[in-house]
């Protein structure tokens, strides 16, 4: 008896082994078959001159480039699934622009639209791709619109023809110094006018070192998220960044530029070594949650007057050196799973009282030299009558990516900081990146409370969208992200 079932515990061992052994050679045969592949490749978007520079209230003519403007593409391929992600040096581009990109891609290259990333880095020193409401469809797009949307469409498809095998690494660096919160509450008594004839809590900007500032309304996020791929040479391919800071511009006039987030994908293909390669590095910083912050100090006086282009260069250094340390660090992998999962969210458009319209109509026919009670009336009362024309609701593309262990949202406004902090914080990834101005331009995106608050990033015409739109946009992306981690096949990276 002791010999049966010392043979028949022999067998069940050699088929334990034996299935052992199978299973080993197919995960292995697997693992040689899986191939991760990257490309990229930038596209020229630089407008002619004498067009209008949008960005700030007044709008001159391009008189200077001082440095092009670019569609910047990567494509990641996973075998299985292909992504491509595209930042683009616009202030903001409408949704029938990134559309019509996306019909050409999906078209010559096979990516499905809804695996395209697309957004606007909201440089301030550029011709816009925007149409004349931020919630309204245009009929047709402009000469400029269609040139941005077939570039594009352009750098993706060269971005693909770029494909090879390739290595992938995620890490993330801070730079508190260059990011502060543009919000501010006053001293009591202190005038908060606001354009629609009322008083706001918190004034946006209200000068350096101002003796009337009680305290910031809002945090910051110094954090600098990136991803990086390279060869399985170790030949530097692409770095694409996030950083919650809303803009630096040259400061130079009637000029054209990509802002620092242009002198940033200089600088860190310089530090990568990665000048001159070929096919060419490809270097990307995306706008994160920055709705509310920018790079001035509003605490301190300001002694220094800097000179043309000095700032964005600063910034884009520290920024791009930040990202470098970090570099260091990473752990790169031969192979990664990418997944997407995009839906669209139907939000109520902002609509004016008939008492609100009534009072914009009575601004509108005053002349120009007449008494207001706020510099921007007129501006504001020209806004509220295109919000009581637009239609009732917009239909917006929400996207969250999976890359690995990094989850990517993309959000088509330009989002508070305490939208990305929240986004980051319930994220299922232990890294997040949130980008803004992606798949769309609606206006900004504040919490509510901010809305109780007041200010210029809440004004009707500003914001554009309804009060809860962030509660709603911050629970639809959340459940995507728990999708990707929970819903795709969990395989191991290799390194």
């Amino acid at each position: 008896m002791k010999s049966e079932a010392f043979q028949r515990l022999r067998k069940c061992a050699r088929f334990i082994l034996v299935l052992f052994v199978f299973t080993l050679s197919v995960q292995t045969a697997e693992a040689k078959a899986r191939v991760f592949r990257a490309g990229a490749a930038t596209s020229n978007i630089t407008p002619p001159l004498d067009e209008p520079i949008v960005g700030n209230w007044s709008q001159p003519p391009a008189q200077h480039v001082h440095d092009e403007l670019h569609a910047r593409c990567l494509v990641l391929d996973d075998g299985t699934t292909r992504l491509a992600l595209v930042l683009v040096d616009n202030v903001g581009i409408p949704r029938e622009v990134y559309d019509a990109a996306k019909v050409i891609i999906q078209d010559k290259t096979g990516i499905p639209a809804a695996h395209v990333l697309c957004a606007a880095t909201h440089t301030h020193s550029s011709i816009s791709a925007r149409g004349r409401c931020k919630v309204m469809p245009s009929e047709s797009l402009s000469d400029y619109q269609l040139f941005v949307g077939q570039r594009i469409a352009d750098g993706v498809r060269r971005a693909v023809n770029h494909l090879e095998p390739a290595r992938i690494g995620w890490g993330r660096g801070t730079e508190p110094n260059e990011v502060f919160n543009r919000r501010y509450f006053m001293k009591p008594g202190t005038p908060t006018p606001n354009p629609f004839g009322g008083t706001d809590q918190v004034v946006m900007n209200p000068g350096r070192g101002n003796p009337d500032i009680l305290r910031a309304a809002g945090p910051t996020d110094p954090a600098v998220p990136f991803l990086a791929i390279q060869t399985r040479a170790g030949r530097p391919l692409a770095l694409l960044a996030n950083y919650a800071l809303h803009y630096v511009g040259p400061r130079s006039g009637a000029t054209i530029s990509a802002d620092y987030f242009g002198v940033f994908a200089d600088r860190v293909q310089q530090l990568l070594g990665a000048d001159r390669l070929d096919p060419p590095f490809v270097g990307m910083l995306s706008n994160g949650a920055s709705g509310d912050i920018n790079n001035i100090n509003w605490l301190k006086k300001h002694h220094h007057q800097a000179a043309p282009y000095e700032q964005m260069n600063k910034v884009a250094q520290e920024v791009a050196q930040t990202v470098y340390q970090a570099y260091q660090t990473l752990s790169f992998h031969d192979w990664v799973e990418l997944g997407v999962r995009q839906t669209e969210l139907t939000l109520a458009v902002r609509k004016p009282t008939p008492e609100e319209v009534e009072r914009a109509q009575v601004i509108l026919d005053r002349p120009d030299e007449a008494k207001s009670y706020h510099s921007r009336e007129k501006v504001y009362a020209q806004r509220t009558m295109l919000l009581h024309e637009s239609p009732d609701e917009v239909d917006i593309i929400l996207q969250a990516f999976r890359i690995g262990d990094l989850g990517v949202c993309a959000i088509p406004f330009e989002v508070f900081v305490e939208i990305g902090l929240e986004l980051k914080q319930r994220s299922p990834w232990s890294q997040t990146m949130v980008v803004s101005h992606a798949n769309g331009s609606y206006g900004y995106l504040p919490t509510e409370q901010q809305h109780q608050w007041g200010g210029y990033e809440t004004w009707m015409g500003t914001c554009n969208v309804e009060v809860r739109a962030a509660s709603k946009i911050v629970s639809d992306l959340l459940t995507s992200l728990n999708w990707l981690k929970t819903s795709l096949p969990s395989r191991s990276s290799m390194r």
